[in-house]
């Protein structure tokens, strides 16, 4: 991975906080809670989520990927998946840069973290770091994305997320139940061990278990948590 600079280096006072976790975490949810806390606590504060499938040519393209028009998740190179992941973040840079610079907090849902992790979960060992800092070297100085200041890492098992994936309303990239990735309990596991390892090594990550025990922690709870984790990255703190 490239090394994290101080958030608030060169960076006129914005802060970029990234939602993540595996498919049925609750990342959409979360991401949208938070925004909507920063507003009403004054912050000037924006929400854009990743991919944006119905926004840019290379989105639209990855509602192709996880709807299987170009094979199996183990038939397409992983190389190959998280430049369709980076080319929208890309075509994306010029109304991030906006953002940034005229918002005090911009709240994403999901961002390069999840191309690292969800990538990173096909191959194992010296590969898989390899394959990191690829990934890394395209988004952030091919592509010049900003780094995150803050990743939220929501962790939740593969069988619980299937069942809340399970409930979820209608998506604009699909019309099925799941998409390839969600309905792949093996490989949601994967993930979510690539984003454990992630946040152990990764001085910006927080993790934030959605289960108390056995119990599923209610939006409220995890909600507060998180806002708790952000608080110290406020302009006002």
């Amino acid at each position: 991975m490239l090394p994290i600079t101080d958030a608030w280096s060169g960076r006129d006072g914005f802060v970029l906080i990234a939602i993540e976790g595996i498919d049925g975490s609750g990342k959409g949810t979360q991401a949208k809670r938070l925004h909507e806390q920063l507003i009403e606590i004054g912050v000037r504060s924006e929400l854009i989520s990743f991919p944006r499938y119905s926004q840019t040519h290379f989105g639209r393209t990855i509602g192709r990927f996880l709807n299987g028009e170009f094979g199996q998740l183990d038939q397409v190179d992983p190389h190959l998946a998280a430049t369709l992941y980076a080319a929208d973040r890309f075509e994306s840079l010029g109304m991030l840069t906006d953002l940034l610079a005229t918002r005090d907090v911009v709240v994403s849902d999901r961002y390069v973290p999840s191309n690292i992790a969800h990538q990173g979960a096909k191959r194992s060992g010296e590969a898989r770091q390899q394959l990191a800092d690829w990934i890394s070297t395209v988004e952030y100085q091919v592509f010049g994305l900003p780094q995150a200041d803050l990743i939220i890492h929501l962790d939740l098992p593969a069988e619980i997320a299937q069942e809340l994936i399970a409930k979820k309303s209608k998506r604009d990239y699909t019309d099925k139940a799941a998409d390839l990735q969600e309905a792949d309990r093996d490989y949601l596991s994967a993930v979510r061990q690539a984003y454990l390892d992630l946040a152990a090594t990764e001085p910006n990550w927080q993790t934030v278990s959605l289960l108390d025990g056995a119990r599923l922690r209610t939006i409220d709870e995890v909600a507060a948590d998180i806002f708790a984790r952000v608080q110290p990255l406020l302009p006002s703190s």
